[in-house]
């Protein structure tokens, strides 16, 4: 099996560093121009399935990269950014002021993060790898999976094991990252590829819509 993960396009609430988490943000006119950038750089790229979350800045970033392909779109709950409870909608400063004991986790480290009411980082592997499970064990296709940094970070960490640090890695906006899983061994083969995204850019307005248009993180 090859997984071809991508992370989905800036919001305006990644702009101005809030967690969004499960609060369903669209995409910026910003994102909108990287996912079609996604999809330009994996236009030669066989994909044979299709997973997503179905928050709208993933749903959105993986319908550009599908777009003229007969492949289907599967939307799965496991694979949504993590659930922030109380910090959803917050600065990290605002989450540290409002929530003092935050204050000894670094804004990065998402492993260590206990939101109040929401997910810890072991959580959101549980579900991940729920997810994984059910594909590992017999397909051996290329499948795009469209997620969200906190999601791929737990896919990371399942993959690779404690012989990789998943939390070394950041999971640029619209990146690519591609990893061959056979046998129960991961391999990376590119890792937060944003080559596309150093192109000249299209201005978004020049860009065309989404087909979730109607519908504009982590």
């Amino acid at each position: 099996m090859e997984l071809l993960l991508v992370r989905h396009g800036r919001t305006a609430w990644n702009s101005s560093g809030r967690f969004q988490g499960r609060s369903d943000i669209p995409l910026s006119p910003e994102g909108i121009a990287q996912a079609r950038a996604a999809a330009e750089a994996l236009a030669d790229d066989p994909i044979d399935a299709a997973f997503s979350s179905d928050l709208i800045r993933a749903a959105s970033t993986a319908e550009a990269i599908l777009f003229g392909r007969a492949v289907p779109l599967a939307f799965d709950v496991r694979l949504r950014e993590f659930d922030f409870g109380a910090w959803e909608g917050r600065t990290w400063a605002e989450i540290v002021e409002e929530f003092p004991a935050a204050g000894g986790t670094a804004l990065t480290s998402a492993r260590d993060y206990h939101p109040q009411g929401g997910e810890t980082f072991a959580d959101v592997r549980l579900r991940v790898r729920a997810w994984l499970n059910e594909r590992a064990p017999y397909d051996e296709r290329r499948i795009l999976v469209v997620a969200h940094a906190g999601t791929l970070h737990a896919l990371l960490a399942e993959l690779l094991g404690r012989s990789f640090d998943a939390m070394t890695v950041r999971f640029s906006h619209a990146s690519i990252t591609r990893i061959e899983y056979v046998d129960g061994r991961a391999r990376i083969l590119t890792l937060d590829d944003t080559a596309h995204l150093r192109a000249p850019s299209v201005p978004p307005e020049a860009s065309p819509s989404l087909r979730r248009g109607a519908r504009q993180d982590d």
